[in-house]
C-alpha cells in the first residue's frame, strides 16, 4: 500500500461523504426545518 493508494482512498471517501449530505438536504421530506434555521441569523433578540 503506497501514498497514491490512500489519497485515492481519501478521496473516494470524501466524495461519498459530500453525495450524502446532499442526498440528506434535498431528499428530506421536511423542509420547515431547514427554512428555520436559515432564519436564524436574521432574527433580533
Amino acid at each position: 500500500m503506497d501514498i497514491t493508494f490512500l489519497r485515492v482512498a481519501s478521496t473516494l471517501v470524501s466524495f461519498a461523504t459530500f453525495l450524502g449530505i446532499l442526498a440528506w438536504v434535498y431528499l428530506r421530506r421536511d423542509q420547515r426545518d431547514f427554512e428555520e434555521a436559515a432564519q436564524l441569523p436574521f432574527e433580533q433578540d
